[in-house]
């Protein structure tokens, strides 16, 4: 049995985990390879964490592609073999004609969970302007919508299944960044990183907006350190390469900047 109060101890995502929890359980028991829905990267994140205590589950993690940010996870026993084939990914395309009506990330979201879906049941959603989207979902679901994804905002679409070949992922633009600070503070490296005001990151980070290895961090003094991610909703995330110190006793940053 999975140690589910241990575990559980001082994470932020307990709801997520105590699903999986509970599907490692299953997995354990039946001996078989078991799959969550999508999870998100600060949930993948606590989940990564929490199991790597554990010594007789495996985990692995696909979301269709690479790049993707939202994730299935198939959990086995150890002793099994397990790899991303075992994690059932369906893709779809949402095709229409949105020149004159152009749809966000958002709206295409909102039509997918308009039709009766929970969230946890999509993946990524690749928005590729007026031809319209693609989608990432849990098998099951791709004839029901084929069937009821009609319409986003004001335009008319067809639905239907594709290869997960046929996705169009835009590979993530890169910056590469130098800054010499005198602390390794978040508010410093982040302000650095994303081009801003040191103020406006201490409010940005008091907000609860910045992540650190997808999880939250209100401290704006919080020491950071090479290969931390940092991520700020709706403005990218800033990678920490390697750290130097000068002949001045400050931090020289590299620092990658994803758009």
């Amino acid at each position: 049995m999975v140690p589910r109060e241990e575990l559980l101890k001082g994470v932020e995502n307990r709801a997520a985990i105590a699903r999986v929890m509970d599907q490692a359980d299953q997995a354990i028991k039946t001996w078989e390879i078991v799959q969550t829905d999508f999870l998100s990267p600060p949930e993948m994140a606590d989940i990564q964490q929490a199991f790597s205590r554990l010594s007789e589950v495996q985990l692995v993690a696909w979301g269709g592609y690479a790049q993707a940010e939202r994730q299935r996870l198939a959990i086995s026993r150890t002793e099994l073999p397990l790899d991303t084939t075992h994690v059932e990914i369906a893709a779809l395309e949402i095709a229409g004609n949105f020149l004159f009506d152009p749809a966000s990330h958002r709206d295409f979201l909102g039509a997918l969970l308009g039709t009766g879906l929970v969230r946890e049941k999509v993946g990524d959603i690749i928005v590729l302007g007026e031809r319209g989207a693609q989608a990432i979902a849990v098998p099951p679901l791709v004839e029901f919508l084929e069937l009821h994804l009609t319409q986003v905002r004001s335009v008319p679409v067809k639905t239907r299944r594709l290869e997960l070949s046929e996705l169009k992922v835009r590979e993530p633009k890169k910056k590469e960044l130098t800054t010499v600070e005198a602390s390794l503070r978040l508010d410093a490296i982040a302000s650095a990183g994303f081009g801003m005001s040191r103020s406006k990151m201490a409010d940005l980070i008091n907000s609860g907006d910045v992540r650190v290895n997808w999880k939250e961090v209100t401290s704006a003094s919080h020491a950071v350190k090479t290969n931390d991610l940092i991520a700020i909703r709706g403005k990218g995330r800033v990678e920490i390469g390697d750290i130097a110190v000068t002949k001045k006793d400050r931090y020289r940053v590299q620092l990658t900047r994803f758009v």
